[in-house]
């Protein structure tokens, strides 16, 4: 049995792919930055800051930290007005209850603390996580797994007791330099296929599969991919 599970927000128990893209596009064309959806869907997951220095650099648009810190921050205030628009996937509610009390629990994204309070506030899941921890907390985005570790660290748990709910391949890279398990779940950017190249220990298809992730948590026996 684990100690705790480090649960990832952004396409893994909330709906927010839709929305996250939106207020990043709408940053982007007011400089004149055109780039697809898709390139902001996959990046969804290493931050806003990476995210917009990675678009500006694939465009040919100088930037420097100060203009990157004003876009996140616009970026940011067109989101928090989007929060009532956002739903928890199917199952997560189910998922948090039956977990709770049973293991420590911690929230880790990328997303910015701004948001993520409203949005955790607004849909009533913060009793469920004893931490969170965002962007604006750590130094080096996923894939870099600071911000898991800095999890374990609050919650005074040894990683490899720790297991991590993910939805992209950042989180699961992050994850396994963290050295803690990983559970992944298609319901991002990424697909069932792409996710398994990175070697989650267990991949579902959604969280309404809670009795096959809480057998992996809660118990010592291996579960099948």
């Amino acid at each position: 049995m684990f100690d705790a599970v480090i649960f990832d927000w952004d396409g893994t128990l909330a709906d927010t792919k839709r929305f996250v893209v939106f207020s990043f596009q709408k940053v982007l064309t007011e400089i004149g930055c055109k780039v697809s959806d898709e390139f902001i869907e996959r990046r969804i997951g290493i931050g806003a800051r990476n995210a917009f220095i990675e678009a500006l650099k694939v465009t040919n648009i100088p930037c420097d930290d100060r203009t990157i810190d004003e876009l996140v921050k616009r970026k940011v205030k067109i989101q928090t007005r989007l929060t009532r628009n956002v739903s928890l996937f199917e199952g997560a509610i189910d998922l948090l209850d039956s977990l709770q009390g049973k293991v420590k629990m911690a929230l880790a994204t990328m997303s910015n603390r701004r948001v993520i309070s409203k949005l955790i506030s607004e849909k009533e899941v913060r009793k469920y996580f004893d931490f969170v921890i965002t962007a604006d907390e750590v130094l080096q985005p996923k894939p870099n797994p600071e911000v898991f570790l800095k999890c374990a660290e609050k919650l005074k748990c040894n990683p490899e007791k720790c297991v991590v709910i993910e939805d992209s391949i950042f989180g699961v890279i992050a994850a396994r330099e963290a050295k803690m398990k990983c559970i992944a779940i298609p319901t991002g950017a990424f697909s069932k296929q792409e996710l398994k190249l990175e070697e989650p220990d267990l991949i579902v298809g959604s969280l309404t599969e809670k009795e096959k992730i809480l057998g992996f948590v809660l118990a010592d026996e291996k579960v099948v991919k």
